[in-house]
Order: C-alpha cells, then structure tokens, then sequence
C-alpha cells in the first residue's frame, strides 16, 4: 500500500503489475507455471531490461529510485487498467452483508404464500422480499414483516423507483406521469395494476405509517 501510494497508483494496480512480471520470470515459468496472460507491452519491455541487467548488477543500485507524487500517474499506470477490463478479469471486493435478510424474505414469502402480491407470479426465483421503508432508512424495521411485501422483480424495481406505490386502502398506484408516457409493454406489465387490490397476506398486513412513508418521501405523485 506504501508503495503504490508513493507511486500515485491503487494497490490493486500495483499488485497486478506483480503478477504480469511473473508471466516474464524464468524461474517461474521454467517450472510450468505462469503468471496473468495478456501482460501490457510495457510489462514485456521492462521484464527483458531487468532480465539483461541481472540481479547483482550494481550499475541499478547506484541511482536513486524515482518517486512519482501522490495523486499523478505514471508512464503506462493505465494499461493495467484497460488489460483488466479488456480481458474481464476479476478482482476481489469488500461486501457488507444484511444480517437478518434471510429471515425477513423467508417471514414475508411464508405470510404472501410464496405469490406476488400484485400480479399473483409464484416463482420463488423471480420474488422479491421488498421493504417499504427502504433498508438504509430505518434500522429499527429492517426485519419487521409488516415493512415488507412479497413483489415481483419487476415490480419491486418500480417500488423502489417510486413508480409505484400502496394507498391506504391497499390498491396499487402507478405515476400519473410514467403512466403518460407508458409503452406497451409499461402498460400491460405496470400500468394495468393502477387501481387494482392487493393480494394480503394471512398475517403482518403491511403497516399503515410505512405505506405513507413511500407515498410521501419516495413515490412520484405526478
């Protein structure tokens, strides 16, 4: 991390800058291994002029190592970059998982029996446990029953676009305004439910005060 900081690059960059000089290593590939495929030309470059020079050669060791300012690239500090993306390679990333999920899903599909509450859809693939008062907004309610409803996946998108909603009265809403401008398709899939009842579910009807939250501070009125 130090030196890739010193070198005004992200340790990720550095490291796969390693892993292609490994492609170039002798001792690692005179014993069938090999390092990442596809290595950027400089790589290529920079491996023969280290090769040619030998690790005891002392004619490196007399100049100084050259720094490079945080924050600046360096000489082909993108190519690695652009190899990765090029090729898909895959790189390891910090996750944050939502503890309790599992049970909120399981609680909200087990009180919709396992069915869309708008469309009725039954495969457990495609449904999705949504929250009406969006995870991040209420820690309290994150696994509460009654801050969820069992959607499709395609509803639950809209759900949390705001571009549908539940009234009070437990009918779907759609946007006055998506509803101007609806395709075929919007309107067959989303539109056609404006109105309708919801399928409830045998137990944690859904929450009154979360249904306005949404219709208040996430649905689009107009």
């Amino acid at each position: 991390v130090r030196f890739a900081e010193a070198m005004g690059r992200s340790p990720s960059a550095l490291a796969m800058k390693l892993v292609n000089f490994a492609s170039l290593d002798p001792k690692i590939t005179d014993t069938g291994r090999s390092g990442l495929p596809n290595a950027p030309r400089s790589t290529g470059r920079c491996g023969t002029r280290c090769t040619t020079i030998g690790a005891g050669s002392r004619s490196s060791q007399s100049r100084p190592p050259r720094r490079w300012a945080r924050g600046t690239t360096t000489p082909g500090a993108d190519e690695d970059a652009d190899a990765a993306t090029r090729t898909g390679e895959e790189r390891a990333a910090q996750t944050t998982a939502r503890v309790g999920q599992r049970f909120f899903r399981s609680t909200v599909l087990s009180a919709y029996d396992g069915r869309c509450c708008i469309t009725g859809l039954a495969e457990p693939a495609l449904l999705v446990a949504s929250h009406i008062v969006p995870w991040s907004q209420d820690k309290e309610n994150r696994v509460n029953p009654r801050n969820g409803l069992l959607l499709s996946s395609l509803h639950d998108k809209a759900f949390d676009a705001g571009i549908i909603t539940i009234a009070d009265d437990l009918t779907v809403r759609v946007s006055e305004r998506r509803l101007r401008g609806a395709d075929g398709f919007f309107a067959s899939a989303i539109g056609a439910y404006d109105g309708r009842a919801i399928r409830l579910p045998h137990k944690f009807e859904p929450d009154r005060a979360f249904l306005r939250h949404h219709r208040e501070r996430i649905f689009e009125a107009g």
